[in-house]
């Protein structure tokens, strides 16, 4: 572990430390927040019976399918707008002001178009996520040294084939930065709207529990989500890394 990995470490550690000591002396009363050691037990609990396999099954699974349709589709209209200059300064205004919109006001339209199901949890977990991928991509793709374009052109390249031989390759480490933030706006999007658009999922779990005064439970699925996001975040940063290095070569 690198020093910066022990110092984070320390840090969480100690946080989580004090937390702990403000719950089990009353500074914080046990009906607002539970401890951080009862969130554990109250999750290896939930975890061990079994009762919300199938919420985590649901909620995951959506946000894998919205991870997936963002990236493909991110990278896809971004390779659109990169090859239509004109297109692009049009819309590239639009794109950088994106997420000053509330994506979620527009959750009733999605109800009637697709109805309350995981559909409606995914196309939003969708439009959330995808300007962070086209963004990405537009970045990447400008950055693509001259030469690879020349030899695209020397050898007739169609724009689906330079898209996968030349494009793809060159501007992974930016690309793969856009498909990062884009599973991390899923993830977000998946679970807030399950809040309020699903009967099923760790974000309808999360709400139940709360209408229900069932604050273990409550606690510790959003200690689970914390976890996940937590490693999955920890894991693409990794690759991210080796990615950039490989960029500054």
């Amino acid at each position: 572990m690198t020093r910066e990995g022990r110092i984070r470490l320390l840090v969480v550690a100690a946080l989580t430390a004090a937390f702990e000591a403000l719950c089990r002396s009353g500074i914080i009363a046990r009906t607002v927040v539970i401890p951080p050691t009862e969130m554990i037990r109250s999750l290896w609990q939930i975890l061990a019976s079994g009762q919300h396999n199938a919420d985590i099954i649901s909620t995951f699974r959506n946000v894998l399918l919205s991870s997936a349709f963002a990236i493909l589709l991110g990278f896809a209209v971004g390779l659109a707008i990169h090859a239509l200059p004109r297109l692009r300064a049009a819309i590239e205004p639009l794109l950088a002001s994106y997420y000053a919109v509330p994506t979620f006001m527009f959750y009733p339209l999605f109800v009637v178009a697709f109805g309350v199901n995981a559909t409606a949890i995914i196309a939003i977990a969708v439009l959330l996520s995808i300007v962070a991928m086209i963004t990405s991509t537009l970045t990447g793709l400008d950055r693509i040294p001259a030469i690879l374009r020349k030899t695209a052109r020397v050898y007739r390249m169609s724009l689906p084939i330079r898209a996968v031989f030349i494009d793809l390759p060159a501007a992974a480490p930016h690309l793969f930065g856009g498909a990062k933030l884009a599973f991390a706006y899923a993830l977000i999007g998946v679970i807030a709207s399950e809040f309020i658009l699903s009967g099923q999922g760790i974000g309808y779990a999360i709400a139940y529990a709360y209408n229900n005064f069932d604050n273990h439970a409550m606690y510790g699925l959003m200690l689970l989500v914390i976890i996940v996001a937590v490693i999955a975040n920890a894991a693409l940063d990794a690759i991210d890394r080796r990615l950039q290095t490989r960029l500054r070569r």
